[in-house]
């Protein structure tokens, strides 16, 4: 399996091709995919019109997206052994913490922003 992430390296921002691993695990590829689904608008890909976050329509309405982010975290739970991803409470752009427990028992924890 193959997916594009942009990493930030040093203040430039940059695509970088994330596959399966040695071992056969793609949890690096959906941490990825969730995380640029995250940062989707929802409809905005021709493929899956049903992952993304509202985000005009939540600035607009101002009401937080917490059910599109439930249900995007729901879309790619299966693929680890654990994923929780919660909205950070207070600032002015949005974030989400995620942490994720890969199927070797690898924890990741991170802040994106959306």
């Amino acid at each position: 399996m193959r997916v594009w992430g942009r990493v930030n390296i040093n203040g430039t921002l940059i695509w970088q091709e994330v596959t399966t691993d040695a071992n056969g695990f793609n949890d690096a590829v959906y941490l990825t995919a969730l995380i640029q689904a995250l940062k989707l608008n929802l409809g905005e890909s021709p493929f899956y019109a049903n992952y993304g976050i509202p985000a005009y329509q939540t600035v607009m309405t101002q009401v937080f997206p917490d059910y599109y982010m439930m249900q995007t975290q729901s879309q790619y739970a299966g693929y680890f052994s654990s994923l929780t991803v919660a909205r950070v409470q207070g600032g002015f752009d949005p974030q989400y913490n995620i942490k994720a427990t890969t199927h070797y028992g690898s924890i990741i924890e991170a802040t994106i922003p959306a």
